[in-house]
């Protein structure tokens, strides 16, 4: 699967398909062409920017999302391809059937993950991790006890090094980078999560009737602090705007960065997919043991 995202929000633009390309035109003028097996997603932000039937198609059939925002940038849809894998049928039965308690063990396996990634960025950019290491030993299945809130808490209060920073509040400019970060980053695993025959909708833990994508919110949660990460050194820098372009272009480095697993570099789309592929495989041979494979910052 490849990483590429293009992200259109400066301009109205016009965008079609010709001989397996996307082409796409600004002010008709032809400003670039990409192979659709190259693209990962396409974020379409600028209110004027319109495209063929053609498009919408070809991103499917190449296994890449799109995602069209609202007026105020933030991720309002997301198209995925209907059909991703051969064994897909067979794999949705599984996740149907899943038993209660095997979801709750492989929570608990994601909420480890999460709150030690998170204590490993908080030591990147702190160091130090406040905690969270030890607190990640003490989620039990199904995570009964909330340690997820716990932990959260603790970590939104330190990690901007603001104590007074929530992420309720929609006017700050930081969660507005973080949203857009993190629906890229949804769009991401759920397309991995397609890619390996599974159904976005069968969630472990995560349920809504509005939500159709509660597994891939699951799954994305030991990778959120990827993104943190990129948001507090932009706002280190100095960046106190809204959602610029600048600030898309970095967030999205942070989605198409590498990362270190298992003592080998990849990117955030590479770790998505083989956790998919993981999962899908431990639903098939009934594996309770399954857990996110952990992973380092390279630098």
């Amino acid at each position: 699967m490849t990483n590429r995202i293009v992200d259109i929000s400066s301009a109205a633009a016009f965008l079609k398909m010709r001989n397996g390309l996307l082409v796409i035109e600004i002010e008709g003028v032809e400003k670039e062409t990409i192979p659709f097996a190259d693209l990962a997603a396409v974020v379409v932000s600028n209110r004027q920017v319109v495209f063929t039937q053609g498009v919408v198609t070809g991103l499917a059939e190449a296994g890449a999302s799109l995602i069209t925002c609202d007026e105020k940038h933030h991720p309002a849809a997301m198209l995925l391809p209907l059909v991703g894998h051969h064994a897909q049928a067979e794999r949705f039965v599984c996740q149907a059937a899943l038993p209660l308690p095997r979801k709750k063990r492989w929570w608990q396996a994601i909420v480890r993950a999460k709150i030690a990634a998170q204590g490993r960025t908080l030591e990147r950019l702190w160091g130090r991790d406040y905690g969270l290491g030890p607190m990640s030993s003490r989620v039990a299945s199904g995570d009964p006890q909330n340690v997820e809130a716990q932990a959260a808490r603790r970590y939104w209060m330190v990690v901007f090094g603001d104590s007074a920073f929530h992420r309720g509040e929609e006017e700050d400019p930081r969660n507005a980078a973080l949203n857009y970060g993190y629906a890229v980053l949804r769009a991401a695993a759920v397309r991995a999560l397609c890619a390996s025959g599974l159904h976005p909708s069968f969630g472990l833990h995560h349920h809504s009737k509005a939500n159709s994508f509660v597994l891939g919110d699951d799954v994305m949660e030991p990778y959120r602090p990827a993104v943190d990460r990129v948001v507090v050194e932009l706002f280190r820098a100095g960046l106190t705007e809204g959602l610029t372009s600048a600030t898309k272009r970095s967030v999205i480095e942070a989605v198409t960065g590498r990362y270190l697993v298992e003592s080998e570099q990849r990117t955030l789309f590479d770790m998505l997919t083989r956790t998919a592929q993981s999962l899908a495989g431990a639903m098939a041979d009934g594996d309770p043991s399954w857990k996110p494979a952990p992973w380092e910052f390279v630098n």
